[in-house]
């Protein structure tokens, strides 16, 4: 199998064959919002430039701005921590399960305050967080739920798959993921009204687009009165080119899923008498294995000592975890591009022993590759670990 198949170049060949003409736009896109729609089971899709820009759209189409708190975890991509700053909102971190390394609910109310007005929970490595408690919480205090689903695609939470707990949920096709068109993104949500004001923030704000159709018509724009612009919008909606091969990838789904898991539960099977590299968990989550990620459980070994022995064994490159969003320098040093004039927090606020679980977890995580797609050089990986995990015994 390989992950760019000759669907994927049919469908990028049609595309290439309309020569782009404004007729012949967005077929791909309509397309592969309704089939997205279908596999995760909404009734509204909206695609997008990146899976960024989403969680962004979302925020602005319920109203989040200046003086309003938005609880995310510090564990995970920036991006969905500049998603809240790009409405001029403040990001509040709440910290993180030891066992899931997942957003910790009980962190979350802890953070609530009369400010709150939203909270994002990410589905980190291919697991969904503890999602029936979030949205106990979240009901509680009357706060929307935007599930970050970048590298979740597949999974579920107690039966429920990914996607289905939250008011809307983003997704990402940037190049790492489980179904990539290079660059590109994706919300969901069954509320009809909010999927319309999202498409109209995805879309410069045009009359003429609604929950279920990206594109304004010829004949609107080639009247001298239309008024095209009913609020205020960017350019954030996703390329033919990228919709194309997003759409044959989503058609694959399965199989591009099926892969990883195969990958997550070989590594599983490796580490099953090894104590001290303890695998992401939690017992009412299923895992599309995004990355296969551990933590080491040991204080005689740090991540570079463990990474370059298992390159030295023939390993591949092994993903560190993203230094907390928190500690990274834009925020010790404020350079959020005047945004931070505009917070509820100050900078003392984000500061080491914010989140201690985050902190204690950050360091110590490995992120093993899942997406291998050549079975006998996979085996190579798994005969690596074996001999590094042997030598540090």
């Amino acid at each position: 199998m390989k992950r760019i198949s000759d669907l994927e170049k049919k469908y990028v060949l049609e595309v290439l064959d309309t020569g782009f003409r404004s007729s012949k736009s967005s077929i791909m896109m309509q397309r592969l919002e309704n089939e997205f729609a279908k596999k995760i089971n909404k009734k509204y899709a909206i695609s997008f430039i990146n899976g960024t820009e989403t969680m962004h759209a979302v925020l602005e189409a319920i109203g989040i701005g200046q003086g309003d708190e938005v609880i995310v975890p510090p564990l995970t991509m920036a991006s969905t921590t500049f998603a809240v700053i790009q409405t001029g909102a403040t990001p509040v971190f709440a910290d993180v399960k030891e066992e899931s390394f997942l957003i910790d609910p009980k962190n979350i109310e802890k953070n609530i305050t009369s400010r709150t007005k939203a909270v994002i929970p990410v589905s980190l490595y291919g697991m969904m967080p503890e999602m029936d408690k979030v949205m106990d919480i979240a009901n509680k205090y009357n706060l929307f739920v935007l599930e970050d689903d970048a590298e979740c695609i597949g999974a579920s939470y107690k039966g429920i798959s990914v996607g289905g707990y939250g008011d809307a949920s983003s997704f990402s096709f940037q190049s790492s993921k489980h179904l990539s068109s290079g660059e590109g993104g994706m919300v969901v949500t069954d509320d009809i009204e909010l999927a319309g004001k999202i498409r109209r923030i995805s879309s410069l704000g045009y009359a003429g687009v609604n929950a279920g159709k990206g594109k304004i018509t010829k004949n609107d724009i080639q009247d001298p009165e239309y008024n095209r612009h009913v609020s205020m919008g960017w350019n954030y909606r996703m390329p033919e080119l990228c919709a194309a091969v997003a759409l044959a990838q989503v058609e694959r789904m399965d199989e591009l899923i099926d892969i990883r898991i195969q990958s997550g539960y070989k590594y599983l099977e490796t580490l099953k008498n090894c104590s001290w590299l303890k695998p992401q968990n939690s017992v009412d989550a299923t895992n599309s294995y995004w990355t296969f990620s551990v933590i080491i459980d040991r204080d005689d070994i740090g991540y570079r000592e463990f990474r370059n022995k298992y390159l030295e064994f023939g390993g591949d490159n092994i993903y560190a975890a993203w230094k907390l969003t928190y500690l990274e320098p834009m925020f010790q040093n404020m350079m959020l591009l005047g945004r931070e004039k505009q917070f509820t927090r100050n900078k003392d606020y984000y500061t080491d022993g914010l989140c201690p679980v985050a902190e204690k977890l950050q360091p110590r995580i490995l992120q093993f590759k899942t997406n291998y797609w050549e079975e006998e050089y996979f085996l190579k990986q798994i005969e690596a670990l074996k001999a590094t995990i042997k030598f540090f015994e």
